[in-house]
């Protein structure tokens, strides 16, 4: 199977206190992508400065650092063909003003930043977000029962 990729998915602290945890990793597994990986944590300052490193300087930095170290997450690493833009378009635009209905953000949000779901923007991103939360051990390969029926 060609292009199967792993990107990084993280369930914000609004998504976890606001109880989406289930809704998010519904609609992942409906959608046919598999999670290799997930666990429940709070973020340390030392990961949210790995994760947002390209805003530092930026007005909302410390803002940002402070709110994703603020209550636990969900961070996970999903797997499948496009895993990368399937996952993107499932979540909807950044400002959940401009999400479309039927995607995460454009059912659940209001405001950029409470927007419940964090992924990767391209292969290269997901690698290297997946290696601030993940060591190569926590993450698994199976099969599922119903990957003949997703994949031609």
């Amino acid at each position: 199977m060609e292009n199967v990729e792993r990107t990084f998915l993280m369930i914000k602290p609004d998504g976890v206190c606001r109880g989406l945890i289930g809704e998010v990793i519904r609609r992942i597994e409906r959608k046919g992508l598999k999670i290799v990986a997930m666990k429940m944590i709070r973020v340390s300052v030392t990961q949210a400065e790995k994760q947002y490193e390209e805003h530092k300087g930026k007005p909302f930095y410390e803002g940002l650092i402070n709110y994703i170290t603020s209550a636990p997450v969900v961070v996970m690493v999903v797997e499948g063909k496009n895993a990368v833009k399937v996952v993107r378009k499932l979540i909807g635009a950044t400002n959940p003003a401009d999400a479309d209905f039927g995607t995460i953000r454009g059912d659940f949000a209001l405001e950029i930043g409470r927007n419940i779901v964090h992924a990767s923007d391209s292969v290269e991103s997901a690698e290297r977000e997946i290696k601030i939360y993940f060591t190569n051990e926590e993450i698994l390969s199976y099969e599922r029962t119903d990957d003949k029926w997703l994949y031609e």
